[in-house]
Order: C-alpha cells, then sequence, then structure tokens
C-alpha cells in the first residue's frame, strides 16, 4: 500500500475497534498529523455531587479506568509507538489531556522519540466549579505539540494563526468555551453523548495551525467525531478510530450533516518562511529588472540596479535591504516592500515580481 496516501479506502472513514490494534494495520509513514484525545484516567472513587446533592455527570466510563499507573503507562507507550510509526517523517502529533495524565503523556512521548514543540494551556472561559471546595477550580486543559523527531520539518501556518488572532502573534494560552449548547451531542435521554467532547473551536486552530487541505488527520480516540467534522469542514481528510459503537454511531450521523467550505475559503495565509527563498539577483538574471534601471523609494528617491543584484543610490552601495536602510537611517528595512519600479506609468513593488518567481518554482516542486 501506497504510505504517502495511504489509501483512498483509508480516507474519511471510522475504523472500529482497539486504536493500538487498528493503527498496526495502518501504513507506515502515512498520516500528516495525529490529534489524540486519550483516556485521562481520572481515578475517581465513588460519585460526585453538588451542594444540592444531585449528580454530577463525570467521567466514569470503563473505558477511563485502568488498574494501575504502570497499566496507564503501558497503555500510553504502546498507542504512542503505532502514532509514531504512521506518522510522516515531516508529521505531527497533539495530544491533550488534565493534570491526571499529561505529565506522563509527555514523558512517554520524549521516550517515544518525539520533540517536543510547544505545550498549549486552553483555558476554560466556563469551567465546572469544584463543588466539594477542596482545591481549586480545574480550568484548565493541556495540550502538547510534537514533531516526530528532533529536527524534523513540520507545518506551522504562523501567519494563519496571526491573522486568526487579530494580526497579533498566537500565545500558548487559549481561552475557549467547554463544549455547549446546540454543538453538544445529547442521546436518546437528553443527556450528554459523550463525556469528554471537545469544542470545535479547538480543533479548528490545531488544524489551521499545523495542516493543509487535502492532509489525513488521524485520531485514535475518535469519540463523537469533532475531529472528523472540523477536518471535513477544513477540507482535510480524517481517520477516526473508535472502539465503542455507540459512539461511532453518533459519528457518522454528524459527520453526514457537514458540508465542507469551497476551495478558495479553506486556503490560510502562509507562512513566509515556508516560501521559496529568492534573492533579487535572480530578478536581474531573468531579465525582469535590467542593470541601470532606476528603483524608487516611498519617498521618491532613486536607486540604480546593479549587473550583480546590488543598488546604487548616491554615496550608499549595497543590497536591497542595506541601501533602504541606508537612506532612511534604520537599522534595518525590508527592501522588497521598499523599493518599487515604473511599468506604464504606474509605481509597482519589486515584491510582485518575487511572487511571480515563486509561483514558478511552486508549479514545478514535487507534491
Amino acid at each position: 500500500m501506497d504510505g504517502d496516501v495511504a489509501g483512498a479506502h483509508l480516507r474519511n472513514r471510522i475504523l472500529l475497534g482497539d486504536c493500538i490494534e487498528v493503527m498496526a494495520g495502518l501504513p507506515a509513514a502515512s498520516v500528516d498529523l495525529v490529534f489524540a484525545d486519550p483516556p485521562y484516567n481520572l481515578q475517581l472513587r465513588g460519585e460526585l455531587h453538588r451542594p444540592d446533592n444531585s449528580r454530577v455527570d463525570a467521567v466514569d466510563d470503563a473505558w477511563d479506568r485502568f488498574a494501575s499507573f504502570a497499566d496507564y503507562d503501558r497503555f500510553t507507550r504502546a498507542w504512542l509507538a503505532q502514532a509514531r510509526r504512521v506518522l510522516k517523517p515531516e508529521g505531527a502529533i497533539w495530544v491533550i489531556g488534565s493534570y491526571h495524565n499529561i505529565f506522563r503523556v509527555g514523558v512517554a512521548l520524549q521516550d517515544a522519540g518525539f520533540w517536543l514543540l510547544n505545550d498549549v494551556i486552553w483555558r476554560k472561559s466556563n469551567p465546572m466549579p469544584n463543588f466539594r471546595g477542596k482545591r481549586l477550580t480545574n480550568a484548565h486543559e493541556t495540550l502538547i505539540w510534537a514533531s516526530r523527531a528532533e529536527g524534523a520539518r513540520y507545518t506551522f501556518n504562523y501567519e494563519a494563526l496571526k491573522a486568526l488572532n487579530e494580526g497579533v502573534q498566537m500565545r500558548s494560552d487559549w481561552t475557549l468555551p467547554l463544549c455547549t449548547g446546540a454543538e453538544r451531542l445529547k442521546d436518546a435521554e437528553g443527556a450528554k453523548a459523550h463525556p469528554t467532547q471537545k469544542p470545535e473551536a479547538l480543533l479548528h486552530r490545531v488544524l489551521v495551525a499545523s495542516t493543509n487541505p487535502g492532509d489525513l488527520v488521524l485520531d485514535p480516540f475518535f469519540g463523537t467525531g469533532t475531529t472528523g467534522a472540523v477536518a471535513r469542514r477544513l477540507g482535510r481528510d480524517f481517520l477516526g478510530i473508535e472502539r465503542d459503537a455507540g459512539y461511532a454511531r453518533l459519528a457518522e450521523a454528524r459527520l453526514a450533516r457537514v458540508r465542507p467550505h469551497d476551495r478558495a475559503a479553506l486556503e490560510v495565509t502562509g507562512s513566509k518562511r515556508a516560501e521559496p527563498r529568492v534573492a533579487f539577483g535572480v530578478l536581474v538574471e531573468r531579465g525582469l529588472l535590467s542593470p541601470g534601471e532606476l528603483l524608487v523609494s516611498p519617498r521618491g528617491t532613486a536607486a540604480k540596479v546593479r549587473a550583480d543584484g546590488s543598488l546604487i543610490a548616491a554615496e550608499h552601495r549595497g543590497s536591497i535591504h542595506q541601501v533602504g536602510a541606508a537612506l532612511e537611517g534604520a537599522p534595518s528595512c525590508n527592501g522588497w516592500t521598499y523599493w518599487h519600479f515604473r511599468r506604464e506609468g504606474r509605481l509597482i513593488p519589486i515584491d510582485l515580481l518575487r511572487q511571480q518567481i515563486r509561483a514558478e518554482m511552486r508549479s514545478v516542486l514535487p507534491g
């Protein structure tokens, strides 16, 4: 099986079964991203009640129970080993957890060979109160983002997250509400269908940050399908693994209602760091600008293009950045946006020519 495409029959599907066993049957290096919301091993002892003695709908399902920390650690290391095997070399993983398990998961991630990139604090704007009054209200969960190995390339749409955050660099503390209202899936009796359903806003941010349209996102603890729903809406492919047939049926029904956005709406602001590097001299070599041609600054100052891709303006000589900085008396200058050339009476930024070269480069790059 072609690991790069993972086969059409392994895209946009829910596979029923144990995640470790199912992942063992998947092709190696076939997945772009893993988002995992594993059991938290909450170690609950008995029921939890509110001050009015009403029962709290806490996480007390069988899938969250482990006999000991050692059992939980063995389970964690087993599924992480398979997750790393199916990830592409440039793939990455996100794991979410609470204080009950995330520190153990973090150690297991590092021991497995993953390289930690960030931990993100999801601060819940509407957390469940601490009814007993014996501890702080648990108002956050932690996500760990890791690449497959130290030094590995990975997708990070920095500019897209910045745009999502109104032009400000995205921080590692995210304030988002719990999954409530119409988004919260209910069973036939009107109770929560799944106790740990995550808000779609959280997955939206994760997928915009670390995937591109067409990428394959694996969720080995699929539950009621939040990862799949958001992936489908954003034009990503998903592969869900779920051992509970009831949850899988709810996820299937949920996914059937999701419609992806149009292709143009799925594109996100690209990372400048990810763009192919283009030297100013290439524009001269290609004849897009000619030796002796004049470039104009925002102040109207002219600089002459030289055959080696440098500029000369009065007593200043150097790169497009150095000459721009010298003319402005500034420590630095982005020459690509500073300098303009003249065509048919119009001033056009030289960055337009750089983007033309980049578009040509992208058209011949594999993948």
